[in-house]
């Protein structure tokens, strides 16, 4: 399988890549910095460029079966400005399939129902700008024709693999507190194979 990975300098990003590339998939990522990718494997294509020129999606999409996006917010507008981009070119390039990690702050919240679990008491966090720009992304998706998932870890530590975690469609599993990077990176990975949550939010935690 041919899969773009953006976002793949980051903690979970990176370890989406080493997944991917174990299994010798064809990897293609998009990196400003292309020294940050300490990796050597003949699977592995390494395009410079940023999310946030069309021409370097394009450019990036080609002949790619599935997308896998690992951005973050980094205190910027880039993962919203960027995903409008990305489904365009999708689009145009025939992909179906795209998976994101979001938060779990865009989960349903388990106290007021109606709203998202950033816009509840359920949440602790008091800054809700990373929510919003998660939000923003999970509105564009909903209006889309994509198969889509949104992985929503709550707090990430960098921990050790478990390998075992609890999943729930659209609500953060009771009680959960927290889930690695690892057993993030490889659910998130995991869905490249997998067709149970189709344009769904998936909370993730232990």
């Amino acid at each position: 399988m041919n899969i773009l990975i953006l976002g793949a300098t980051g903690r979970v990003g990176s370890q989406i890549v080493t997944y991917a590339l174990h299994d010798r998939h064809h990897v293609t990522v998009l990196v400003r910095t292309p020294e940050k990718i300490q990796i050597d494997n003949e699977n592995l294509t390494i395009i410079q460029g940023n999310v946030l020129s069309k021409n370097d999606i394009v450019r990036a999409m080609h002949g790619i079966d599935v997308v896998i996006s690992a951005l973050n917010t980094d205190g910027t507008t880039t993962l919203s400005e960027s995903m409008p981009l990305i489904f365009k070119a999708m689009e145009d390039e025939g992909i179906q399939r795209i998976i994101t990690i979001g938060t779990a702050g865009i989960l349903q919240s388990r106290t007021s129902p109606t709203v998202l679990r950033y816009q509840s008491s359920e949440s602790k966090r008091k800054s809700t700008r990373a929510a919003e720009e998660h939000h923003k992304v999970y509105d564009i998706l909903k209006q889309s024709t994509l198969d889509w998932t949104i992985v929503c870890p709550t707090y990430l530590p960098d921990g050790e693999r478990e390998g075992h975690y609890r999943i729930e469609r659209n609500f953060l599993p009771e009680g959960g507190m927290k889930i690695s990077v690892p057993d993030t990176a490889e659910f998130t990975y995991r869905q490249i194979e997998s067709k149970d949550y189709i344009q769904s939010r998936v909370g993730i935690a232990y």
